[in-house]
C-alpha cells in the first residue's frame, strides 16, 4: 500500500485564507500608519512674531518655535482672555537657523499638519517647512 496521499483540499483552504487575512490585516495596518503620521492633513501660512525657536528633545533632538499671533481670544466661554499662540516643530535646520537668529520679529510661516506626532519628527501636529516673509515688527507711537 502505498502512503502518497495529497493534502486535504480543507487544509489547503484555510492556508489560503489565513495567508490572505494577514496580508489584509498588514496592509490595513500599513495604510492607518501612512494615514496618521505620513498623511498631510492640512496645509497653510501662520503669521505673527516669533517668540522662540529651540532645539530639544531627550532621545530624538528636534526644532520647535512659538509664534505668538495678533489678537486676543477667549479659550471658554465665560472665562478669561488669553493671546494666540502657534507652536510648531521645523522640518530643517536651514529653516531653524533663520528663525533662531530673528527671534522678536514678524514671520508669515508656511507649515503642514499631519494626525499624529512622531517623536523623530518633533513634539507637535504642525511642521514649518519655510519661511515665506520676515519683517520688523512695526512699533507704534503714542
Amino acid at each position: 500500500m502505498e502512503t502518497n496521499q495529497k493534502p486535504s483540499n480543507r487544509t489547503s483552504g484555510f492556508k489560503k485564507f489565513i495567508s490572505w487575512f494577514l496580508l489584509i490585516i498588514f496592509l490595513a495596518f500599513a495604510g492607518f500608519v501612512y494615514w496618521k503620521y505620513y498623511f498631510v492633513f492640512g496645509e497653510g501660512v501662520k503669521s505673527g512674531t516669533l517668540n522662540y525657536a529651540v532645539k530639544k528633545g531627550n532621545l530624538f533632538k528636534t526644532y520647535e518655535g512659538k509664534l505668538i499671533q495678533e489678537g486676543i481670544r477667549s479659550q471658554k466661554t465665560g472665562t478669561g482672555l488669553s493671546s494666540n499662540e502657534f507652536e510648531f516643530s521645523i522640518e530643517s535646520d536651514s529653516v531653524f537657523h533663520i528663525l533662531e537668529l530673528n527671534s522678536g520679529k514678524a514671520f508669515d510661516l508656511h507649515y503642514k499638519e499631519f494626525h499624529g506626532v512622531l517623536p523623530w519628527r518633533g513634539n507637535t501636529r504642525y511642521v514649518v517647512d519655510k519661511i515665506i516673509q520676515m519683517h520688523d515688527i512695526k512699533s507704534s507711537s503714542f
